[in-house]
């Protein structure tokens, strides 16, 4: 693989796991060391970031991941980890509003993640459920210092979300959101992941922690109610990915209610417009990937929801004759006007790990917007999520708020293969860049052949809405000749300067070919604009 000089240098070994902080890094690859594998590995990471990124995800969130096991044939496992709306959510009660809330109960699903933790362990992992959370424990009852990403975010958030209940008791120690170094002993939180290890996770949904949520929840006069967790107990979650051929390789997201399927469709259409035969660093080939999403995020927010509820199969939009329909509307030498919809902000984390015996895991967990609704169940330090704000209010639409559907997520992982094996799991983090930010991760990684850290450190821009339609910003690092050759072709400027997770966080692992002793080694790559790590080991 090419490198870059100057980039910071990838990490390599026979066991990896690449997140957004160097504590659950760390966590997940002591899981092994303990003999756990890659799942193992990817659960005791996201548990303990639980713990250490409280800003982007939570015990109260969602989850989707892609396993791959040698032997298990091409396609992965994959689990959609998101709950449901509450029943009793109708359309009517959301009646006066132009949008769903963001904050408060009004904005909480029910929580997916524990139980993905268990149905992940149960069926793929090694170690026991409860030695996944050895590490979480330990640093929730001993504290960690605050990251400085997180601060930064933890301060913009506290001004969010301060007047919600429990949130300043659980979250702003003093009265204030700890800065960059400060040592965070978040309250409860120890207890309350010993009784999930201990309970298999079921007690969130059948057991005290389902009674906590459930009485504060009709204490705050929410749907929400015992049968909504009860229900999510019951709900598998395990589902047929979706895929699609790409340079050489085949790429795998989860079906919706994710929008993989725009990174997947997005693909297809720059793949019929001549840019694989550029180089990605040219204008013209990022004229033309622009134009794909462009084109995909209009099916996505025309159409994508519980799928359920779709019109359409997700398939169909990734059909030859369909992917070819959408290419010829792509101007090769001016940004066109498709619709205006691209997704909402949010705030995840991802997690990619690997194992010695080959086996690949790609994850990504989420409270939806930062902390989420802002809503923490007394007790108990579980921070519920907004996902229901992922709802839409328009009469008709598939993805129109309903009782025990779920709504469109912005998250999904991705996981590649190629001859049969697992060969690279990516994850970007952060709403609107979520598919944008994996398309040129990929670029560089299946076209331009660089190792995975200069592949998710490269400079990205992202299409964002704006009054009269869309917008192009641009990290200021993106190359000035490539800027004015994108406005030449009419994408409308964004605000200068704007830098950090509003470009998203992108974390890679890609398996090495090069060892002569037929080793199994991986190499990857962690996001600089987070405050995350490889770790990586024997």
């Amino acid at each position: 693989m090419a490198t870059t000089e100057g980039a910071r240098p990838a990490a390599c070994g026979r066991a990896m796991v690449a997140t957004s902080q160097p504590l659950a890094a760390q966590a997940g690859l002591a899981t092994i060391r303990r003999g756990g594998n890659a799942v193992d590995a990817a659960l005791a990471a996201a548990i303990t970031l639980t713990v250490v990124e409280p800003v982007s995800n939570g015990i109260g969130g969602d989850l989707f991941a892609q396993v791959w096991a040698p032997g298990s044939g091409d396609a992965p496992q994959v689990l959609n980890g998101s709950g449901r709306a509450p029943r009793a959510w109708t359309p009517e009660r959301f009646d006066g509003r132009s949008t769903m809330p963001l904050t408060g109960w009004d904005s909480v699903t029910v929580p997916g993640a524990p139980a993905g933790w268990w149905r992940l362990s149960e069926r793929a992992g090694r170690l026991p459920f409860s030695a996944l959370f050895v590490d979480a424990i330990r640093i929730a009852e001993d504290g960690f210092e605050v990251t400085p990403v997180v601060a930064a975010k933890w301060a913009r958030e506290a001004r969010r979300l301060d007047a919600q209940p429990g949130f300043a008791a659980q979250f702003l120690p003093g009265g204030r959101p700890p800065a960059a170094g400060d040592r965070f002993r978040p309250p409860h939180v120890a207890d309350t992941l010993r009784e999930i290890a201990a309970s298999g996770a079921r007690s969130v949904y059948r057991g005290p922690l389902a009674d906590a949520i459930a009485r504060a929840a009709r204490d705050g006069g929410a749907a929400l109610d015992a049968d909504d967790l009860e229900r999510a107990w019951s709900d598998e979650g395990w589902v047929a990915p979706l895929h699609l051929d790409h340079a050489g390789a085949r790429l795998f997201v989860p079906p919706p209610n994710g929008q993989g399927v725009t990174l997947l469709q997005a693909l297809g259409i720059l793949a019929r417009t001549g840019a694989p035969k550029l180089p990605w660093s040219s204008p013209q080939a990022q004229h033309l990937a622009i134009e794909s999403l462009k084109l995909a995020f209009v099916d996505t927010y025309r159409a994508l929801a519980d799928p359920a509820s779709m019109d359409e199969s997700p398939q169909d939009w990734l059909r030859p004759e369909r992917l070819d329909a959408q290419a010829a509307r792509v101007d090769a030498g001016r940004a066109g006007a498709y619709g205006a919809a691209v997704p909402p902000w949010g705030g995840t984390v991802t997690v990619a790990a690997a194992d010695a015996q080959g086996a690949m895991v790609a994850l990504i967990q989420s409270n939806f917007v930062g902390f989420g609704s802002g809503v923490v169940v007394p007790g108990t330090g579980i921070a519920l999520h907004d996902r229901g704000a992922g709802f839409t209010l328009a009469p008709g639409h598939p993805n129109r708020v309903g009782g025990g559907k779920r709504p469109l997520h912005t998250i999904f992982p991705t996981l590649v293969t190629r001859d049969g094996r697992a060969v690279a799991s990516l994850g970007v983090t952060g709403g609107p860049i979520q598919p944008q930010g994996q398309l040129q991760v990929l670029m560089r990684l299946l076209h331009d052949g660089v190792d995975p850290q200069v592949a998710v450190s490269g400079p990205r821009w992202k299409i964002e809405h704006r009054a009269d339609g869309l917008q192009l910003d641009v990290e200021p690092t993106v190359e000035p000749g490539l800027v004015d050759a994108l406005r030449s072709r009419g994408h409308a400027p964004g605000a200068p300067g704007i830098t950090g997770d509003d470009f998203g966080g992108a974390f890679a692992i890609v398996r090495d070919d090069r060892a002569a002793d037929g080793a199994i080694r991986w190499i990857g790559g962690a996001d600089p604009r987070r405050d995350g790590c490889v770790a990586a080991g024997d």
